[in-house]
């Protein structure tokens, strides 16, 4: 074992190789000296968002990236890069980058700097530890979508089949989720149908719970960029930057989408806008559903949302007469207490209207993070490497056969979701705990909960680019790794298109990929033979391949990284070689599922009320999301630059309705209190008609915000209700 950890460690500290600097062949340039030209040029995919833009970096004489300009030639961003594109590089700099691994002296109570040797044995002794006291299944891992798609299949594969952990979820369970398992009912599998021409091509664009204008700029741009004067309808209770630019605004109440949604199938039924030859050959269901949406009527809808007569029946024409709609949406969506059925219900109007497998048309998810869609299929979470079933023993086979294992050593059942791991550690059932770049600590709903339970755990162990997080102070070992831009790999889009991230910098001091973070894990743990052929990540992404062919999202026509890069980027499925990888394909274009049957389904449940409601005491419903483009979830990354940090508010603040404000004596730029039933925080009131009254809004991305937050969770999807609880605004 340790021979095997000291190659490891020695390739990091070794000669310029693929780990440490680019290979000039790797982007196309030729036969060039073996030290980079000055101002070459390499391509790599943005790290940030789920987009997927290309990047150029601009490279000097030593291979060093010196700048960033967007892509003119990609087919996702068309040379446009959003303020984080432009600021990409800058993180990798930033002054509290973790360059030596950090153990917590057990007498000082302090993170000290030790060896990688020391830091691995410290790893194995304490998980192995807790295993020998309290079970295999008493330590877990919380991952992320936020890593390359070969370094999730490895740790997944690690975890489960070398460590023995049964307990692994990631971050993606916060935004995507919902989605994931609502495509994967209704359309039989995990298929984002669309591609991001769509945008360009519908003459009606329906966007409920989403604000790409700040959320995802580019995909607004192309938005913008639409020649069919297209109407667009918004759905949201808050006026956003995107419902300023509608043709119609519907400002519901928040959580009554499901509603909404239902009241508007059943008037497209009374307009005569369902194609019944579509449904008839391709749904299931739809009887069923028109059963129940009956008791939908405009006054019952209009009563349970706020929206009148007139808006609903507004919207409902304005979809009958579209011959192209696109319905899209993103955590607005996701993140509810009754997400499931309400992706659904976006998915029933696609498929009863026969908008589905056409140019401009489609039942579509956007994505929050740059590789949850990579975390949906490799995660090894709650589904098996690929998009198999762990409860299925001939699943499990034909994954071990792969990857050259015995079936036993993959477990036969799911594992918990994030919820449940957080809840088990509570219960004393998980007493080791590995987190790999997410900020657990300041994301995760109700974020008081999870500093509380953190003495409940014998042995924490972060993984991350920065130990100033909120989760790496928390600590008992930190192990510093690269970020986007120090390692390469695959990044898979919302649009299902596979793009490859190349390295363009060295990483600090010690820090390694987590890649070879996972490789020398393995090897000290004592299992390294069983991940011999995951040499690399080009190596991993061969075994992606083989793990692919066969299922919905096929892509083992695609060479290597040079074919995707050759192809500017390729959408699954490419499952023969040799294929046409052209630039924009669409799902179910011949009305053909992945259901086993063929068929999509409709599915449909009552709506179910808001499970914290305002009250005397907690009066407004609090409302969270992206507060601008220069700003990225917890800003362990955006806030290391100082232009992002120009362009975003840089104070905790509270949109709150004038009417709401002179309740309660508040002027503009007031400090107050913002108090929920689990906590008080202070913050600067906005106040503002973007907000109805009765409503309030925080941007996510302070630290206080998850202090407020209700901790509800979809029944299907096991995904967080981020978006609205109870709370009171009073003066500080």
């Amino acid at each position: 074992m340790k021979k095997e950890v000291d190659a490891l460690l020695h390739a990091r500290q070794g000669p310029m190789t693929s780990e440490l600097v680019l290979r000039p062949g790797d982007f196309g340039l030729g036969h060039v000296p073996a030290r980079l030209k000055p101002a070459a040029v390499a391509k790599s995919i943005c790290g940030f968002c789920s987009t997927g833009c290309s990047l150029k970096v601009h490279l000097n004489a030593s291979g060093e990236a010196v700048n960033l300009t967007p892509d003119p030639e990609y087919p996702v961003n068309l040379g446009m890069a959003c303020p984080k594109g432009w600021e990409a590089l800058t993180p990798l700099a930033a002054t509290d980058r973790v360059t030596t691994p950090l153990l917590r002296n057990r007498l000082t109570g302090q993170l000290e700097p030790v060896s990688w040797e020391r830091a691995l044995t410290a790893f194995v002794e304490n998980f192995k530890g807790i295993q020998a006291r309290h079970g295999d299944h008493a330590i877990s891992l919380l991952s992320t979508g936020q890593i390359v798609t070969e370094e999730m299949a490895l740790l997944g594969a690690l975890a489960k089949f070398g460590l023995g952990m049964l307990h692994v979820d990631s971050n993606t369970r916060q935004c995507m989720a919902t989605s994931h398992v609502a495509y994967k009912q209704s359309f039989g599998f995990d298929a984002p149908p669309f591609t991001y021409a769509d945008f360009e091509e519908s003459d009606v664009l329906f966007f409920i719970g989403a604000n790409p204008c700040i959320a995802h700029p580019i995909m607004w741009q192309r938005v913008m960029m639409n020649q069919h004067q297209p109407a667009i309808i918004v759905v949201d209770p808050r006026r956003t930057e995107t419902a300023m630019l509608a043709t119609q605004h519907l400002a519901l109440r928040p959580k009554a989408d499901l509603t909404l949604l239902y009241g508007l199938a059943r008037e497209l039924i009374y307009l005569g806008a369902v194609k019944r030859e579509f449904i008839d050959a391709h749904t299931a269901g739809f009887a069923e559903f028109v059963q129940f949406i009956e008791t939908f009527t405009p006054e019952r809808t209009a009563h349970e949302t706020g929206i009148s007569v007139e808006e609903l029946r507004r919207c409902a024409e304005t979809i009958a007469r579209g011959q192209r709609v696109s319905f899209w949406w993103t955590m607005g969506v996701n993140q509810s207490h009754e997400a499931t059925r309400t992706a659904q219900a976006i998915i029933n109007l696609a498929l009863m209207t026969g908008n589905i497998g056409r140019p401009g048309t489609g039942a579509n998810s956007i994505t929050g993070q740059c590789n949850a869609m990579g975390s949906r299929l490799f995660g090894n979470a709650t589904s098996l490497l690929g998009g198999y079933d762990f409860a299925n023993a001939a699943h499990r086979a034909h994954v071990a056969a792969i990857l050259g294992i015995d079936p036993t050593q993959i477990p036969s059942e799911k594992s918990w979701a994030y919820d449940q791991i957080i809840d088990g550690i509570e219960r004393g059932d998980i007493r080791g705990l590995w987190i790999i770049a997410t900020n657990t600590a300041h994301s995760w709903i109700n974020q008081g909960r999870f500093a509380a339970i953190r003495a409940k755990l014998d042995f924490l162990v972060v993984q991350d680019m920065y130990a100033t997080t909120e989760t790496a102070r928390l600590a008992d070992l930190v192990l510093p790794a690269a970020g986007w831009g120090e390692k390469e790999g695959v990044f898979i889009n919302s649009e299902r298109r596979l793009g490859v991230a190349r390295k363009v910098a060295r990483a600090p001091g010690l820090a390694l990929s987590d890649f070879r973070i996972f490789q020398l894990i393995a090897e000290a743990w004592g299992c390294g033979a069983m991940f011999r052929e995951w040499s690399s990540p080009a190596a991993a992404f061969q075994i992606l391949k083989k793990l692919s062919v066969g299922q919905p999202f096929d892509f083992f026509g695609i060479r290597d990284y040079a074919h995707i890069e050759e192809a500017r980027g390729i959408q699954w499925p490419l499952p023969e070689r040799g294929a046409d990888p052209a630039p924009e394909r669409r799902l179910f274009a011949d009305g053909k599922f992945f259901t086993r049957d063929g068929r999509a389904k409709f599915f449909f449940d009552e709506p179910r009320p808001m499970p914290e409601q305002a009250d005397a005491h907690y009066p407004l419903i609090l409302l969270t999301g992206r507060g601008t483009s220069a700003q990225w979830h917890t800003g362990s990354r955006t806030n290391k630059s100082a232009i992002l940090r120009k362009l975003a508010p840089t104070v905790q603040h509270v949109e709150i309705n004038p009417a709401d404000a002179a309740q309660v004596g508040i002027s503009d730029g007031a400090k107050v209190t913002v108090q929920s039933r689990r906590a008080a925080v202070e913050a600067v009131a906005l106040v503002t008609h973007v907000v109805q009254p009765g409503q309030v809004f925080m941007p996510m991305h302070f630290p206080d915000v998850n202090k407020l937050t209700f901790p509800a969770y979809d029944p299907h999807s096991r995904q967080p209700s981020y978006k609205a609880c109870a709370v009171r605004v009073t003066k500080a």
